[in-house]
């Protein structure tokens, strides 16, 4: 009866520590929408339904999730969002797709995003962010699209992102890159469609004729 009675126990502590762990997840992920929502402008009510007092996120208009409430998908596109992106997107971390193509987001692309690991999509086309890449994008083993044209984006493009092996869609067109075109590693398949109206970029690295580290590009 004693053995009984502490499996019971074990049992209920077990499931005490697991909800309080998703209710934990679940707040820390509903605060980082949240700051999101805070940060933009939003006409036509695309987060309305962003409501922080809800014990999480997922039943959130835009908002998915998967089978333990935890954020894996993003979808903004085309909300007519104005404002800045937020250090605290980074804190979502088994999102696999962020889609925030087609907004007036401005502003500097959070260096933040890099801790998105489970991340396959980013999305970030035809707005109006500025700054340089940031190198921290790197990290994002699992990222397959990778889409930024249509931006005021500045700097050279960070080498380390050659690294992303699993990197198929690349896209920094119409923007105001500088330096010279990373060839190594996954860039090398790409074609120059993927870099095209940049002013300030010099060509592919590779060719001979041109350095990494071409004057002062800013």
């Amino acid at each position: 009866m004693a053995i009984c009675r502490s499996g019971l126990f074990h049992l209920l502590v077990t499931l005490v520590l697991s909800n309080t762990i998703a209710t934990s997840n679940a707040n820390v992920e509903g605060d980082a929408l949240f700051a999101l929502r805070r940060a933009v402008k939003d006409p036509q009510g695309v987060l309305q339904s962003w409501d922080p007092t809800l014990v999480d996120p997922c039943t959130w208009f835009h908002v998915t999730c998967d089978a333990d409430n935890r954020v894996t998908r993003l979808d903004l596109g085309n909300g007519k969002l104005s404002g800045n992106l937020v250090p605290e997107l980074g804190k979502l971390e088994r999102l696999q797709y962020l889609e925030l193509y087609m907004n007036n987001l401005a502003g500097q692309i959070p260096k933040e995003l890099g801790q998105l690991k489970s991340l396959v999509s980013l999305d970030l086309y035809h707005n109006n962010l500025t700054g340089p890449i940031p190198p921290s994008l790197s990290r994002l083993s699992n990222l397959k699209f990778l889409r930024l044209n249509g931006n005021k984006l500045t700097g050279k493009i960070p080498r380390e992102l050659t690294k992303l092996g699993n990197l198929k869609i690349l896209d920094v067109s119409n923007n105001d890159l500088c330096g010279t075109i990373p060839t190594a590693g996954s860039f090398s398949k790409f074609s120059e469609e993927s870099f095209m109206n940049n002013p300030r970029l010099e060509g592919p690295e590779l060719m001979g004729f041109v350095r990494y580290d071409v004057g002062d590009c800013k």
